[in-house]
This record gives structure tokens, C-alpha cells and sequence, in this order.
């Protein structure tokens, strides 16, 4: 509530004066909503999980590890905010919606006897200090590539963000802090810069050898055969991140294979959806050109037909012709869509999109639903539709602040159920 108030008052403050002050304004908040919530941060555990791509996943793996070795979990994140056994659906179209809803999932979790508190923490959040005073004990860093550029003004601006939440841990009065950082991306050194006391890495040939397949990903952990029922070499990078980061909490390696090999997946990510049909229906959340790549290349084996929303309004415009091109090396029809187009024209930003795929294969349905149900129509037995963009997001938001109630996933199981198989 406190943080809705707020945004509204923001509106009535004259922009050059609230630009002058917004980051003292934005400091004083994070700190107030701390010692109204009484600092919950210092008495738990705190894991923050950043970077471009898997931060969900990676928390997500990590809490199922944890929970296997009998720890009990806290999750703020984009999919869902947990404590303990209560969960409930992440509805705000933001990651960290507040520092006063932050602060006071923390004291819940500090309340209900949480061993760990995991964090999902991005660049836009540490842009409005809402990471201050989480008193983090640890950070994994999963990879860095453009995102979010138009609001941070350059990609520099971008990786500067996310690296003041490595400093944050750096300054965070925790003991043992620990770093865990992927070493086959090249801005990892920029985070193992970050003075703690343990840094541990992680590589893909961690888990050598590997094999990657549509039924899932089977790998080498300290000699043992693990097999994952998640798909992709992306997935690979998350499942390493939680296992390095769990191995640093003294995990036993049984425990993690065990919850490894438990763990079925997340929602909007690599979803399988499965209502009888004869061919594969996938809903992810890829809203990055890397991303989306990541995905059709676990499918290149079959013939793919793509629903693809491009990028949200107002913002990452340079994405569109970019994620076009990707489509049309990888997807043999491709059905654009309406995505989320806010205060932008939602017909021109399909349009950049499909000006990049040229003469190819290629329907425009603005419709979202429509546009599921006709890509159904051309699945044939062994092809893979694959609808992207979404995930689990809970709206397709318009002008004006207007938003429809939305999920793809649910979209498609209803679409799937008027076929006749």
C-alpha cells in the first residue's frame, strides 16, 4: 500500500526537481521501509540471484535443493512471492515491486522461521535502491547481455546497475558472504572483483560430459549421472548455478541429485503443455534475442511454428528487427502477435518485427489468442509450436494503463481442449 501511495505522489512532483532529488528520495524510502520492518534482513539469510537471463530458474532450483536438505525457503521473485509453504502468484509486472513490500516479505519470512530468503534482483530495482538494506549473504551472478537499455540509457548505465548490487554485498555486514559467478560470461570478472570472502565459479564443462535432448539434460556431477527432466544448454547454466552456490552451504551431493531429478520444471519456462496432442506445445517467457535463440535451438530437430510477440512498448525497440531475424533462421512459420504495447502502437511494433523477416513465412494475427489457435491449426504430428514473449506474465498490458487478464499457458490448454485428436 505504502508503495503504491507513493508512485501516485510522484506524479504531482515537477520532473527537474524530482530527477534532482530522486536518489536521496529513493535512499530514504529503502531505509525507511527497513526500520519499519526492523531490519528483517539482518536475522535470515539472504540469497540474491541477478544477471540478463535465469534468474527465475536458478531460484527456483536453488529452493528445491534447499527444501530437499530440509531448509525452509523464502521467494521474492518474477514468477512468485513464497514464504515457507504460502505462495501466491507474482501479480505487479515487476520483479521487486517495492522496498516496503521487500522489507516486509523479509520480516515475514524472519516471523515464520525461513533459513533462507532468495531474492530475484535486478537492474531496474537497484536503479531505485529497493536492494538496499536486504543485508544479503550471498549473490549469484548467472550471465549479462543488452536489456532494458532505453531506460538506463546505455548498456554501461545497464551492467553499472546490476554491479552495485555486487557492491552491496560487498558492503553488507554479513559474515562468510559468498559470490557465486558464471566464468563463461565475460563480465563474470567484474563480479569476482567484489571483495568477499568466498568466491566460487562455475563452467558448462562443470558438468561434463552432458547431453542435451527435448526430454531433458543429462550430466556429470562429481563423478555421479544426473538427469534433469529440464531441456536446453541454458537450463544447463542454471541448474550449475544452484548447485555451486548449494555446494557452498555444505549441501550433500545425494541431496542435490535427488532434488535435481525431482524438480519437473516452472511455469512459463520451457513450459510443456499437454492436452493429448501429437505434437509439442512450449511456453516461455523469452523476451531477450539470446533467450529466444536458446529456445528454438533445443527444437531444431523439429519443424517449428513460433508465436512471437516481439518486445513491450516504450522501451528495447532496437530488440524487434533483432529477434525477427532469429525467427526467421530458426522458425518455419511464424505467427506475430500483440505482446504487451502499452502507449505504443501494438500494429507498428509488429510491423518492425516482420520487417526484418522479410517474404518468409510469416502471418501477422494481432489477436493473442487467435494467433495461439491458428498455430495449433498448422502443427502437424512431431512439429513444435513454440509461444514466447509471456510466460507467466498476468496481463497483456495497453494504453492508458489499461490491462487485460492473461496467461499463456492457460490460453493454450484451452485452445488445445477444442481440438478434435
Amino acid at each position: 500500500m505504502l508503495d503504491k501511495a507513493l508512485r501516485v505522489i510522484e506524479k504531482y512532483i515537477p520532473k527537474k526537481l524530482y530527477r534532482f532529488f530522486q536518489p536521496a528520495y529513493h535512499y530514504s524510502l529503502a531505509f525507511a521501509s527497513a526500520l519499519l520492518y526492523r531490519f528483517p534482513g539482518r536475522k535470515i539469510f539472504v540469497l540474491g540471484v541477478t544477471g540478463t537471463k535465469g534468474k527465475t530458474s536458478t531460484i527456483e532450483l536453488v529452493s528445491a535443493i534447499l527444501e530437499e536438505a530440509g531448509y525452509t525457503t523464502a521467494i521474492i521473485s518474477t514468477l512468485r512471492f513464497k514464504v515457507g509453504k504460502e505462495e501466491e502468484r507474482n501479480l505487479y509486472k515487476m520483479t521487486m515491486p517495492g522496498r516496503f513490500f521487500i522489507q516486509k516479505m523479509l520480516r515475514r519470512a524472519v516471523k515464520n522461521k525461513c533459513d533462507f530468503a532468495i531474492v530475484e534482483m535486478t537492474s531496474e530495482g537497484a536503479r531505485f535502491f529497493r536492494h538496499k538494506f536486504t543485508y544479503m549473504n550471498a549473490l549469484i551472478f548467472t550471465n549479462l547481455s543488452p536489456e532494458h537499455i532505453e531506460s538506463h540509457g546505455s548498456f554501461e548505465n545497464y551492467l553499472n546497475a546490476k554491479l552495485e548490487i555486487a557492491k552491496a554485498l560487498e558492503s553488507s555486514p554479513k559474515k562468510n558472504r559468498v559470490i557465486v559467478a558464471n566464468v563463461d560470461d565475460k563480465f563474470a570478472e567484474k563480479f569476482l572483483n567484489t571483495s568477499v570472502p568466498t568466491k566460487k565459479t562455475f563452467s558448462l564443462s562443470d558438468g561434463k560430459p552432458f547431453a542435451l535432448g527435448d526430454s531433458g539434460i543429462d550430466f556429470t556431477l562429481l563423478g555421479e549421472k544426473i538427469h534433469s527432466k529440464l531441456s536446453g544448454e541454458f537450463n544447463l547454466y542454471n541448474i550449475l548455478a544452484a548447485i555451486s552456490f548449494t555446494q557452498t552451504q555444505n549441501v550433500d551431493k545425494n541431496i542435490i541429485k535427488r532434488a535435481l531429478e525431482k524438480f519437473s520444471g516452472i511455469r512459463g519456462r520451457m513450459e510443456r503443455i499437454e492436452a493429448g496432442q501429437d505434437f509439442t506445445v512450449i511456453v516461455d517467457y523469452a523476451h531477450t534475442p539470446d533467450s529466444l535463440e536458446k529456445v528454438y535451438q533445443v527444437f531444431q530437430n523439429q519443424k517449428k511454428i513460433c508465436v512471437l510477440g516481439g518486445t513491450g512498448g516504450g522501451r528495447d525497440g532496437w530488440k524487434r528487427p533483432v529477434m525477427g531475424n532469429i525467427a526467421k533462421r530458426y522458425c518455419d512459420h511464424i505467427i506475430l502477435t500483440n505482446e504487451d504495447p502499452y502507449d505504443e502502437d501494438p500494429r507498428k511494433i509488429v510491423d518492425e518485427i516482420r520487417g526484418a523477416i522479410g517474404g518468409v513465412n510469416c502471418e501477422i494475427i494481432m489477436d493473442r489468442r487467435e494467433a495461439i489457435r491458428e498455430a495449433f491449426k498448422h502443427a502437424k504430428t512431431g512439429d513444435a509450436v513454440i509461444i514466447t514473449g509471456k510466460g507467466t506474465d498476468p496481463y497483456i498490458m495497453g494504453a492508458n494503463g489499461s490491462k487485460t487478464e492473461w496467461d499463456d499457458a492457460d490460453v493454450a490448454r484451452e485452445e488445445l481442449k477444442k481440438l478434435t485428436f
